[in-house]
């Protein structure tokens, strides 16, 4: 395979820059995240974003996540924070826990399904933190699984659906959690959970009340 990258034994970081170049250029790229595997490109270019709908069959009407390293690129892309909201990213990021905020209109429409709010998460995994980092934008992504497929958390999985259609993978090994992040939007001052997941209700209401 011409654009593979197997970094499960050597955390050699240095080789991410590559990757990270693909996906600031607009490229589909393929990642490790400790919960499931992403499939991602550069949130600020449409085109890209619009790729990743195509290449994973996904309707246009499901929004896609952001994912970013540190709360600088949060406050890059959403605006009108809450106290709570941030007692919630300080409590769960970085973790499987993507928050529902109101986004900045340098985030395209197309990421969103042109709602007004965006999910954004700061994963617990060194690799798509570094690869983040190097790419130096929030990474447009969802699971790297064609839409009517259960996501996918060892990459020997996915490269059959993917392969001609992306431009890099990148092995990182198993999956720590192997299920998607807990999604959690406060409405009223109320955290609602929107998709269940590894952070539970009760780690919610422990930040909350």
């Amino acid at each position: 395979m011409k654009e593979y990258l197997d970094i499960k034994e050597n955390l050699n970081f240095n080789v991410l820059k590559k990757p990270a170049e693909i996906i600031k250029d607009g490229g589909i790229v393929i990642f490790p995240t400790e919960t499931v595997y992403g499939i991602g490109t550069n949130v600020f270019d449409e085109n890209a974003v619009r790729r990743i709908y195509n290449i994973k069959e996904r309707p246009l009407n499901k929004p896609i996540s952001l994912l970013v390293s540190n709360m600088k690129m949060v406050n890059q892309v959403a605006k009108e924070i809450t106290q709570l909201e941030y007692k919630l990213m300080e409590k769960f990021f970085p973790g499987p826990f993507t928050i529902i905020l109101k986004k900045k209109d340098i985030v395209p429409n197309i990421a969103t399904s042109n709602q007004e709010t965006v999910g954004i998460r700061i994963p617990a995994n060194e690799i798509t933190l570094k690869l983040i980092d190097y790419a130096g934008v929030p990474i447009a992504t969802s699971s790297s699984n064609i839409s009517s497929k259960p996501s996918v958390t060892n990459l020997k999985k996915i490269i059959k659906d993917f392969e001609g259609k992306v431009d890099y993978f990148i092995d990182g090994g198993e999956s720590k959690i192997g299920i998607a992040s807990t999604i959690v939007q406060v409405i009223d001052g109320i955290p609602h959970i929107l998709r269940k997941g590894p952070i539970s209700e009760e780690q919610i209401k422990d930040v909350w009340k």
